[in-house]
């Protein structure tokens, strides 16, 4: 359960990086995909588990023409499980697209929560200047090899 936490936690913040081209803010949309690239679970004190992982990413966005569509990378995060099941974490995600430029999201999933928040935080080339938040949840995972997501919010430049 906490590696298709975070696997989830990954797929929003990549699908969070999608943002719109230049205009006012607006709607933005997608799914993420993800598969594991590598996990350490550890147990820091009795009944908490703090697993860091690594991911492949990639998003798909509603608008097939979105500037992020395609867009393939990595995320990185931190889940922490306490004694009452509750998962909580945070992490990063850096996507490229077929020209090489970049785009990075922040994501964070509060502790119980169903969903969680993604914040766009920078890029270059195409996507210098694009700005992005909004919420995500997983949709579908396997236990943590893989999984999907849905991501929604607002993107403007």
């Amino acid at each position: 359960m906490i590696r298709s936490s975070i696997f989830a936690s990954t797929l929003v913040l990549v699908a969070a990086g999608t943002l719109a081209g230049p205009a006012s803010a607006r709607e933005c949309n997608g799914y993420n995909t993800h598969v594991l690239i590598s996990a350490d679970v550890t147990e820091p004190a009795k009944g908490h588990s703090l697993m860091t992982f690594r991911n492949h990413d990639m998003n798909v966005t509603d608008d097939p023409k979105h500037i992020l569509n395609m867009t393939m990378g990595e995320c990185t995060g931190t889940m922490l499980t306490t004694p009452d099941g509750k998962m909580s974490g945070a992490g990063y995600c850096l996507r490229r697209d077929k020209d090489g430029d970049t785009q990075s999201v922040d994501w964070f999933w509060p502790k119980g929560a169903d969903k969680g928040t993604w914040k766009s935080t920078g890029g270059t080339g195409k996507f210098a200047g694009l700005e992005g938040s909004g919420h995500w949840m997983q949709l579908a995972g396997d236990g943590g090899k893989m999984g999907v997501n849905r991501w929604t919010g607002t993107c403007s430049r």
